[in-house]
């Protein structure tokens, strides 16, 4: 019979060389496995710390240590975030350590950036995830310049004097004149798509400008956040010229308006109060703007009178406009860089004339409705209006 005791002998070893290939070093999970979170944050003016969690699902007896290094992303090295590399150790019968990666400071408001970090050659544990991803959120920065070349108007004309005026030159809206109105109010009669809100990151104040941002984000049951701002109840007029100088949004389903509402909405209804559209635009539509006055004594009688407008050159976001109103008793004009274009009388609006009394001023951009549409696959976002001054004169 032939000797049979050489293969007993191989048979007996594979066991303990297949066991010896599982314990790689790098790869071994018996003693649990390391992973890293992500961070996200908002930048702030100054220095930061992103704090990066190294956490391990499994007790070890002994230190687990490993290599990390940043990898830029978007973000740059030593210019968003400090590059760092060097080794971090899960002390033993612990269970995290923490890698601070410093981001330096910024206030421009522009889009997200991220870098990484990267985990590697780690001793008496394996990898579950080995790379973490810093978000830096720029988008709600408080610094917005914009260019602000383009039309503009005196501060004084003869005959006037300025009755009340917001310049936008502090650090953020003047909550003593102005109101934020809040949330999708059914659509707002239009079946508008956005919701309000009364946070920095839909309007805020930048370089001498109010600007309006609209986002699309998740809000409630909308994909669309902006900002509708009023002075309902602080600051009304009756009579006198009308500036606002102003930079606008553009693209499918955006739809900025700087218009004025009667006192009396709350008690007469609209649109018997009256409504004052001195300027609509309907974003796809990037050179032509809409004047309108809308009366009748309930909905159902509804009508308006109004005409539009359509730039020699250049579209309404390329630089500011003035757009005006001159209202006198019984006569009412709208204006673009000083060139009338709606006229009306009470010859134009009747049997009922509401626009003889106090109105209140509403900013606002819409998103979607039924007159510009919803936005589409080439509507940029955000889109932001840009407001550089309103003022009201009074006859002497």
């Amino acid at each position: 019979m032939p000797d049979i005791k050489p293969l007993l002998l191989v048979i007996a070893l594979v066991p303990v060389i297949m066991n010896a290939c599982s314990k790689k070093d790098g790869s071994n999970t018996s003693s649990g496995s390391v992973s890293i979170n992500d961070v996200s944050k908002d930048r702030s003016k100054a220095n930061s710390i992103f704090s990066f969690i190294v956490s391990i699902d499994k007790v070890s007896a002994t230190d687990v240590s490993m290599n990390y290094t940043t990898v830029a992303g978007t973000a740059e090295e030593n210019k968003d975030f400090i590059a760092a590399s060097g080794i971090i150790t899960i002390p033993a019968n612990s269970t995290s350590a923490k890698i601070d990666i410093t981001v330096t400071g910024d206030s421009l408001r522009k889009e997200n950036q991220y870098f990484y970090i990267q985990l590697g050659d780690i001793k008496n544990a394996g990898f579950k995830i080995s790379k973490g991803k810093g978000t830096i959120i720029n988008e709600n920065g408080p610094y917005l310049p914009v260019d602000n070349t383009g039309y503009t108007t005196p501060a004084l004309y003869t005959g006037y004097q300025l009755a009340w005026s917001d310049e936008f030159d502090s650090t953020g809206v003047n909550t003593n004149d102005w109101n934020f109105e809040l949330g999708n109010n059914n659509g707002w009669g239009n079946n508008e798509l956005e919701n309000y809100t009364g946070r920095i990151q839909n309007a805020f104040v930048s370089k001498g400008s109010l600007i309006i941002e609209a986002r699309r984000e998740n809000s409630t049951s909308s994909q669309y956040t902006s900002a509708r701002m009023t002075t309902q109840g602080k600051k009304s007029f009756e009579f006198g010229r009308i500036d606002i100088r102003a930079k606008l949004p553009v693209g499918k389903g955006i739809w900025p308006a700087l218009w004025m509402l009667g006192d009396n909405i709350s008690s007469a209804g609209w649109p018997a109060c009256g409504e004052m559209d001195i300027m609509e635009v309907v974003g796809h539509e990037t050179n032509k703007l809409y004047g309108t006055f809308h009366f009748g004594s309930s909905p159902a009688t509804h009508e308006s009178y109004g005409n539009s407008y359509v730039l020699p050159s250049g579209t309404f976001d390329q630089q500011f406009h003035v757009f005006s109103l001159l209202w006198e008793q019984d006569a009412i004009k709208i204006l673009v860089d000083d060139q009338v274009f709606v006229s009306a009388t009470t010859s134009n609006i009747n049997p009922v004339y509401p626009f003889n009394s106090s109105f209140f001023f509403v900013f606002n951009v819409a998103v979607g409705g039924n007159w510009p549409g919803s936005p589409d696959s080439s509507t940029i976002f955000p889109q932001r209006m840009f407001v550089d001054y309103v003022r009201v004169f009074k006859k002497i």
